[in-house]
């Protein structure tokens, strides 16, 4: 290689790299400048990661305040609604493997089922909730399909499905699905089995109150019941978003929809809501995630496809005011919006 060609190059690599700490410098400063005049105070991890690496990571507050033990990057939450889209995958999996039809109806693998409308309900109603289902025992709120009605009834039955053609228990496939992408500190909580869990509290006008653990049984794990860190649910986007675990025909369907909804987190207009995923591709930058909700626990996990960022945002600390959930993670996402790091050529 010429010697000045040899020397421009090392300089324009230089340069870049310069370039991107100080843009590194510059997000993690209006972060941190963000947390500390945060009403209230935050408690939780925060990662944002840029081409599958993270620029800003960092844990504040307590994993347990009765015991001020501090929080780390690697601390548990239960992220309660953003188990979906785990279970959306391993419905896929299964569809993959030819032993599952989207578009049967669930009667056709659960056949102990006495419910008249299993034979009405598909198992892609159940993956975008339009099943219509608001008791197991009861009649259907309305017509599968033709409706969006978000809850927490669906995502079990799907859990029942994948045991039903697997002939494993969920658990055992979800947490084979972990080990394999290496998120050694994810797993689906059990009463027997806390591992390194946060404890979850209630914020109620600054009063702190340990949170009753009472929406996790064992029949909702695959609806709300998967435990995870930040650092682990990076790994899941690295491999999701990026064709690692779904062929990309697979891939496409959990975020193709045919109804909207609106949610906070994702602006004042209604999005997309694929298959565990809620879909913003009427705006620019597009993007895709979920939220979960809980036992004290929040959590907030986005991916922007076109600049390969993704914000998580994981809280122990569940405020009783409605207008004030996720509100960090919405605060976050907003000060990232302007910033240069979604800017696909950087």
């Amino acid at each position: 290689m010429n010697p000045i060609f040899r020397l421009f190059t090392i300089l324009f690599l230089l340069t870049n790299c310069i370039l991107s700490a100080q843009k590194n410098d510059k997000i993690s400063a209006q972060t941190d400048s963000t947390l500390l005049v945060s009403s209230p105070k935050f408690n939780g991890t925060i990662l944002i990661s840029k081409n599958g690496k993270a620029v800003y990571s960092k844990a504040v507050g307590f994993a347990d305040f009765d015991k001020k033990t501090p929080l780390k990057l690697d601390s548990q939450f239960e992220i309660m609604s953003n188990t979906r889209q785990f279970t959306a995958v391993l419905i896929l999996q299964e569809v993959e493997k030819g032993k599952i039809d989207l578009q049967a109806p669930i009667k056709k693998y659960l056949h102990n089922l006495k419910q008249s409308w299993t034979d009405s309900i598909t198992v892609h109603q159940l993956l975008n909730h339009t099943h219509g289902i608001v008791d197991p025992n009861k009649s259907l709120a309305f017509k599968p399909g033709t409706e969006f009605k978000y809850g927490n009834e669906g995502y079990p039955f799907l859990g029942m499905i994948i045991e039903s053609v697997s002939k494993k228990p969920y658990a055992v496939m979800a947490e084979a699905l972990f080990k394999k992408l290496k998120m050694n500190n994810t797993f689906c909580y059990s009463k027997d089995n806390t591992r390194n869990l946060v404890t979850g509290y209630m914020n109620d006008k600054d009063a702190l109150e340990k949170a009753a653990n009472s929406l996790i049984t064992p029949e909702k794990v695959p609806s709300a019941g998967i435990i995870s860190t930040a650092n682990d649910l990076l790994i899941w986007n690295n491999n999701l978003h990026k064709g690692k675990i779904l062929k990309p025909e697979t891939y496409q369907l959990m975020l193709q929809y045919n109804i909207l909804a609106q949610h906070n987190v994702f602006g004042t207009e209604k999005v997309g809501y694929g298959y565990g995923l809620r879909i913003v591709d009427k705006e620019s930058p597009k993007y895709y995630g979920h939220t979960g909700l809980g036992n004290g626990f929040s959590s907030v996990n986005l991916y922007f496809p076109e600049s390969d960022v993704s914000i998580i945002v994981l809280e122990n600390e569940m405020n009783a005011n409605s207008d004030l959930f996720y509100k960090t993670g919405i605060t976050i996402k907003k000060l990232l919006l302007k910033s240069n790091l979604f800017n696909p050529k950087q």
